[in-house]
Formats: structure tokens, sequence, C-alpha cells
């Protein structure tokens, strides 16, 4: 008769040990525990590997906008003159900017010169987006000050511009260099507006991070701003920086009230809005896919289980026959299948945490084999792949293998419990 004894004895895991270390002669179920191993590992890492870099790359992707660009962006909204002129310029721009700066959660307004010109070093030509601005405010902008990659002197912006490094690039531009400006919206004159022309020095090249931005922009001081895209006395628009970009929404209407009944507002999520959606939709469909590699991962346990219960069978019969109850034989091979699920599980913890703390030496030896080119930032919008390990992903991904895992062995470990010790001994 069996007899009751408390669940996960010891000799429960002694009987599961020595089943896991199958002899020679039992080398099948050797071989699928360890193609088990293996799969969970390979798929726990994946996981954990693809869960870090997605998290790395939309907090890149945000940081850079978020210290690039504003986070609100103010501006009036459209007036027409007597003669039909479309009007958007801010007139009264520093009394708004004092007004705003007043709004609890603003850390930063700066008025803003933009247009877009032409830029010209001798026989290279490059598109770019000037933004007119002055001295103290640029210094102060986020992603300019935080940056390491920069040369030059920034302390002499308002006797030149500065650029990105990209436009640098493009133009083949060196500090002290000078470049020339070229506005088709220019002098006017009474036969009409002819292009504006105007050399300037480049006295900083400067790097945010984001090839987009570092290839198009060119930072102009303000007043000069003002008098190359004939907006004397006017700003186009107030650049707002906030304490917490995330709750922007909340402050809409208390900036409006204080811009002005004439104040539209255009925040960093209207501009980036669809992107992030379309990676958060990314990153659930990847974590689904992901999810079913862990499952087909796990689901190879079951049939090394299978494959041990069957050459099990007599060993089964007999720890029946002197007393091991259905529980203590069920609980016997859910410890086998466990266990193999634990390792591989803890096996790709280990490769996805060193894969995203070490992913630039990784990355670079990947690129280095490759010979070069594998990372286009011109497509991917920054210049390097990033990963950041949190660990809610780390804890998702173990808690969805560990429970694959242990779900999918319980009936195998079922079907070796509820096996009628007679027919397991009768041939033998």
């Amino acid at each position: 008769m069996a007899t009751q004894t408390r669940p996960f004895a010891p000799f429960e895991w002694m009987i599961a040990w020595r089943y896991l270390r199958a002899r020679r002669a039992e080398g099948g179920v050797s071989v699928m525990t360890w193609i088990s191993l293996i799969g969970i590992t390979l798929a726990v890492f994946a996981l954990i590997a693809t869960l870090a870099v997605r998290s790395g790359f939309r907090a890149e992707f945000v940081d850079t906008i978020l210290g690039a660009n504003a986070h609100v962006t103010l501006f009036n909204s459209a007036n027409v003159d007597a003669s039909g002129r479309v009007d958007r310029t801010i007139p009264d721009y520093a009394e708004m900017a004092a007004r705003v700066e007043q709004v609890p959660g603003v850390i930063r307004v700066a008025p803003l010169v933009r247009g877009q010109v032409m830029a010209s070093l001798r026989d290279r030509n490059a598109g770019v987006e000037v933004f007119g601005i002055h001295a103290a405010d640029l210094a102060s902008l986020p992603g300019l000050a935080a940056a390491e990659a920069g040369t030059g002197d920034l302390a002499r912006f308002d006797a030149g511009v500065a650029i990105g490094s990209g436009v640098a690039r493009e133009l083949g531009v060196t500090v002290g260099d000078r470049i020339r400006l070229i506005s088709p919206n220019g002098v006017r004159t009474a036969l009409g507006t002819s292009p504006r022309v105007n050399a300037y020095e480049v006295v900083h090249i400067f790097t945010l991070g984001r090839w987009d931005i570092d290839r198009t922009r060119v930072y102009l001081p303000f007043a000069e701003a003002q008098r190359f895209f004939n907006r004397e006395g006017v700003a186009d628009e107030l650049e707002v920086m906030v304490s917490d970009p995330d709750a922007v929404a909340q402050m809409m209407l208390p900036l409006i009230r204080a811009a002005g009944e004439r104040a539209q507002v255009w925040t960093w999520r209207d501009a980036s809005g669809g992107f992030l959606r379309a990676l958060e939709v990314e990153d659930n469909v990847m974590f689904v896919i992901l999810s079913i590699l862990v499952l087909i991962a796990a689901m190879n346990i079951v049939s090394g289980l299978i494959m041990l219960v069957k050459n099990k069978g007599r060993d089964i019969g007999i720890l029946r026959t002197i007393g091991l109850s259905e529980g203590s034989v069920m609980r016997v091979f859910f410890i086998c299948g466990a266990f193999t699920g634990l390792l591989g599980t803890a096996m790709g913890v280990l490769l996805g945490c060193l894969f995203a703390i070490y992913i630039d030496p990784l990355f670079s030896f990947v690129n280095y084999a490759m010979g070069g080119g594998v990372w286009d930032p011109s497509i991917r919008g920054i210049y390097a792949l990033p990963a950041q390990l949190h660990l809610s992903d780390v804890l998702s991904a173990v808690a969805l293998s560990l429970g694959l895992s242990f779900l999918v062995t319980i009936f195998p470990a079922r079907r070796a419990a509820r096996m009628n010790p007679v027919e397991a001994l009768r041939y033998e």
C-alpha cells in the first residue's frame, strides 16, 4: 500500500537526480535533455537580448529627441495682413517668454528664428535647417551641454555659426572655415526679393546623437538670424523645455493661457508619437513571437520526459510496488523536467545579461568581421545599437520560461504517476 510522504522529500530529489544522469545505454534520454536545455537557454537569451535592445533603442531615441528638440513648441496662429501674406511670427516674444517661464514645470524658454537654406563651401552644397538662437539659450540646450563629441569654442558663438557633425562631413568643413548660407527669400528690393548670401565662420561642430539632426542642423546667432530671414523684431516660435516631458499633455492648457489667445502648441509627442506607438506595438509583437519560441523550446522537455518515462517503466513499477504514492512518482519526474527548465533559464539569463552589458564590444567585433557598414545611421537615426537592461524585462523572461517549463512538465509526470505497476512489470 502506498504511503504518504511530505512533498519533495529528499529521496524524490535523489531519484530525480539519478534519472537526470542518464547512463550510456540511455543516451537518447540524455540527448533530449541536452537539446531541451540548449533550446531553453537560447530562447531565454534571445528574449532578454531583444527586450534589452528594444528598451535601449526607445530610451536612446527619446533621450536624443528631448535633448536636442523642444519638449513644447509655441507659435502664433496664422494672421493674414492687408497684402494677403500669412504671418505666424511672434512680435512680443520676450514678454511671451517671460510669461511662459512662470508656468510651474517649465525649466527653459528660448525664442527661435527658423528657416531652411543651402549651405555651401567651395564646390560642395547641403540643404540645412537654420535655428536662430541666443548664445545663452544654445549653451543651456540639454543635448548640446551634455554632448561629449564636439570641437571648437561655443563661447565664440556670437562670431559665427555652430553646425552639426553631419553637415561638417557633407561639406568637408572644419572649425575656422567659412561657409556660405544661401536663402532664396533674402534681400527685398524694388524689383522683388533676391537671394541672400552670407558667409559665416564655423566656431563649433557638435554631435547630438541623432543622425538626422547632426546632418541638417545649423545654429545662427538670434539677431543675425532675424536679419538673414527678414524677421526684424520678431521670432518664429518659442522653444520650451519642461521638467517632466512624459507629462507634457497636462501642461498644454497652462502654457496656452500664459502664451496668449493666438498661441498654438506642438509637443514632442505630436512630432514623434507615431513612431513611439509603432515601436510599442513592435515590442509587444516581438514579445509574443519570442514567447512562442520559448514555448517550442519548452516542448522539448515533454519529449525528453516521455522518453524517460518509457525507459524507466520498470523502475516506476518497482517504486510503486514498494510503496511510493502517485504523488511521489509525479514529483520525481516533475523535478526532472523542472530542473532542465530552471537550469536553461538561468543560463539564458546569464547570456542575455552579458549580451546587454557588453553589446558595444560585441557589436564592434561583428562590424569588424563583416567589413564595416553593418549599422547605417542614416536609416536607424542613431549611431550605434543600444541596449538597456531592466529588471522588469529579466523577470518577465524568467517568469515566462519557468512558467512554461513547469506547465509542460506536468503532463508526462502525471502520465508516469498513473502508470499501472502490474502493466509495467508484466514482461519483466
